[in-house]
């Protein structure tokens, strides 16, 4: 697969320099791409230390691996969508990418499938990801490129990531952050817990309804670990329902009450502000 970067020189200088600054390509991309002959300009193949004139056309074919799954037809919801990027809003009950024990299913088969039959030379990048039976918005880039630009975002906190919860029973303050450690509860398992040799983990959450010994919570993860609001939220005595981990499951429901309602960025390439709302909401009328 192969997606072209189109650039018009306005100013003279080492083709690197324009890979580096103009297209903000990261230095560990600019080194992937260097011997498989991507660097084009004016139509001719080139190498880094090309000297590139005023006026010149720099084309960059990023050239993406073809993934060991298969395009899969399947119910995509689109919520934005862009020659960079594109944020779909996932149902409960389906994994994002494929694992070593299910390679079909998932929301990449289908968006695999739908970018072939769209005709777009575009790979599967996720920028944020959600558990099988958390529901909401998750945004993936379209290649490999955008995905470096975008993971250096969340790493600086640039991306806001925020979250709707139905609790059994709620936090005595209405606003508060937790700051809790987290740690892999065994070392062979996924399940995590809170624990003072854990990695630090922030949690900020407000009170948005109370209501028959339920609460609606709204929740921004301040760090990124795994499962970290379900364990936030049943380590201060507010677990989230339908969890059954690490929650409340009694209610008999057929997933965990919590939706990525929204995300909030600078788009990566034109720097323009960009809000992304699903349409799901977590249930609380018991």
């Amino acid at each position: 697969m192969c997606m072209k970067l189109i650039h018009i020189a306005e100013r003279e200088g080492k083709l690197l320099s324009f890979l580096r600054r103009e297209l903000g390509l990261s230095s560990t991309l600019v080194k992937r791409l260097k011997f498989r002959h991507v660097y084009t300009v004016n139509s001719q193949t080139v190498f880094t230390d090309f000297p590139v004139k005023i006026g010149d056309v720099i084309e960059i074919c990023m050239d993406e691996d073809t993934p060991e799954y298969p395009a899969q037809e399947g119910e995509l919801s689109i919520l934005y969508e862009d020659d960079a990027l594109i944020a779909l809003d996932k149902p409960a009950g389906i994994l994002m990418h494929p694992s070593s024990s299910r390679n079909t299913d998932t929301l990449a088969n289908y968006l695999l499938h739908y970018y072939q039959t769209t005709n777009q030379a575009c790979a599967v990048h996720p920028v944020s990801r959600l558990d099988r039976d958390t529901f909401g918005v998750v945004l993936l880039a379209k290649n490999s490129h955008v995905h470096a630009k975008m993971h250096a975002m969340q790493k600086a906190g640039q991306i806001e990531k925020l979250y709707h919860a139905a609790v059994l029973g709620a936090p005595e303050a209405e606003y508060g952050i937790i700051d809790a450690p987290i740690a892999r509860k065994s070392e062979t398992g996924m399940l995590r817990c809170v624990r003072e040799d854990g990695k630090s983990a922030r949690s900020e959450f407000s009170v948005l309804e109370r209501r028959n010994g339920f609460s609606l919570l709204e929740l921004r993860p301040l760090t990124g670990r795994t499962h970290q609001l379900r364990v936030h939220c049943a380590h201060m005595g507010f677990p989230i329902l339908g969890d059954p981990q690490y929650g409340n499951d009694t209610l008999g429901l057929p997933y965990q009450q919590l939706c990525a309602v929204c995300l909030r960025f600078r788009h990566p390439m034109t720097e323009k502000f960009v809000e992304i709302r699903s349409k799901q909401t977590v249930c609380l009328d018991f």
